[in-house]
């Protein structure tokens, strides 16, 4: 890990740089199986499947069957803590119903707004290293929840061509239905534009490579919603002389183990303590089985010395974290001051992990940067506004010269003339 001693906000550049993303090299090999996709269906997912996954799928569509045979192969302290995990997000997301407004907002002029469930919505949930089935909790409960009619899941087959077992039972505890055994760009292309077995989608919703990345780019230039941005996991802890070494090595470790592009960041206000939590993250890293991904990852990752946790709130809201974890007893004096995060950790006792698993909140997060505008996955993320309004003859008298003199000074007549044809009739009913 670089270090850097905050003196001015001429170091923010160097805090807050991510590792470099390029994702138009890689445009054109996606487009091509965009393309595939659209024109060959599922002859071209089993193809892609084999050449970029080295197995063909038993089947694409996952049968009622094996989804219920999942809980018959996992362990019963797998399946507990999936439960338990699980009924956490629901009541979490639960609480985030919207409800529908209805206001007045002049005599005669009465306007709503309500929530309606997107109706049809596809989640990507990679295998990559390991078979991240907590995602699917993450995506499918509110999904569930929100109402949607058709949710679809999609995620790679493991070297034996089937969908893992954690996988299958996560997806029946979420409530899932439709899941296909099909990962990379082309699940993406799938949902986009729809296949003999898979159904197309009005947004897709889920993590992924660069890959992916790219598909749901394509995908949203033909007109299927995504949730984010993606990129690198990344993580930015604040530490402070209250703050406990062992834990904080432990959570920026847990980043950095997800992958070479995650990035870490740790603001410290303390030179003793970055020098204790050093020795913890190479005592700890010693015994990971991904040591290699973690040490590889660390070298994108920085050691900041700040003056007081004022000014590690600074950094912290300029680099917009996907996770924020303010690792002291004191976090109650600069919480309050989190203007750009997608998901925060207070306190010694609250690890990352816990969100990433079994809190409650949402895992899937805006990355790089992107926390300065979007939110994490939530109940709205699955859901679209719409409002309403209804005129009486009351509101027409007190609004309609007000629209009409707008809509001549914008040069629209026939807007003008919508509202003064209405706005006459009731002046002079008889004419």
């Amino acid at each position: 890990m670089q270090y850097i001693q905050y003196q001015s906000e001429k170091d923010l550049e160097r805090i807050i740089a991510r590792p470099t993303l390029d994702s138009n090299d890689l445009l054109p090999a996606v487009q091509e199986i965009m393309n595939k996709i659209k024109t060959n269906g599922d002859n071209a997912l089993i193809e892609l499947t084999e050449k970029f996954d080295g197995t063909k799928p038993r089947s694409i569509c996952i049968e009622k069957d094996q989804i219920e045979a999942s809980s018959t192969v996992i362990s019963s302290e797998l399946k507990q803590a999936i439960e338990l995990a699980a009924a956490n997000i629901k009541k979490f997301h639960s609480a985030q119903n919207p409800k529908t407004l209805e206001v007045e907002v002049t005599p005669g002029v009465n306007c709503s707004q309500k929530a309606v469930a997107i109706e049809k919505v596809g989640l990507y949930v990679p295998g990559g290293t390991a078979p991240l089935f907590s995602s699917v909790l993450m995506l499918a409960i509110p999904a569930v929840l929100a109402g949607c009619k058709e949710i679809v899941l999609c995620t790679p087959p493991n070297r034996q061509g089937k969908v893992p077992e954690p996988m299958l039972y996560a997806a029946k505890v979420a409530g899932l239905k439709k899941i296909y055994c099909v990962g990379g760009a082309q699940a993406i292309a799938a949902m986009t534009f729809g296949t003999e077995t898979i159904p197309k989608v009005d947004k897709i919703l889920g993590p992924g490579n660069q890959y992916v990345t790219a598909a749901k780019q394509l995908a949203f230039l033909q007109g299927t919603a995504i949730d984010m941005p993606a990129g690198p996991s990344e993580v930015l802890v604040i530490a402070d002389e209250t703050s406990n070494p062992a834990f904080v090595a432990a959570d920026l470790l847990s980043q950095a183990e997800h992958g070479v592009d995650s990035q870490v960041i740790l603001v410290c206000t303390s030179n003793s303590q970055i020098r204790a939590i050093n020795k913890e993250i190479e005592q700890q890293l010693e015994i990971l089985p991904r040591k290699l991904i973690a040490t590889e990852a660390l070298k994108n990752s920085t050691t900041v010395l700040v003056s007081d946790l004022e000014e590690a709130m600074f950094i912290s809201n300029s680099y917009a974290p996907e996770h924020l974890i303010i690792a002291s007893e004191n976090f109650e004096s600069i919480s309050p001051k989190v203007t750009n995060a997608g998901s925060v950790f207070l306190g010694n006792l609250t690890p990352e992990s816990a969100g990433d698993y079994a809190s409650g909140t949402n895992h899937t997060l805006p990355t790089n940067m992107a926390a300065r505008a979007f939110s994490g996955v939530n109940m709205d993320t699955f859901m679209k506004k719409i409002t309403f309004q209804q005129i009486t003859e009351k509101g027409v008298q007190n609004i309609g010269e007000a629209v009409s003199t707008m809509a001549l000074n914008e040069e629209l007549q026939a807007h003008a003339n919508a509202m003064l044809l209405r706005l006459n009739s009731i002046q002079n009913p008889l004419t």
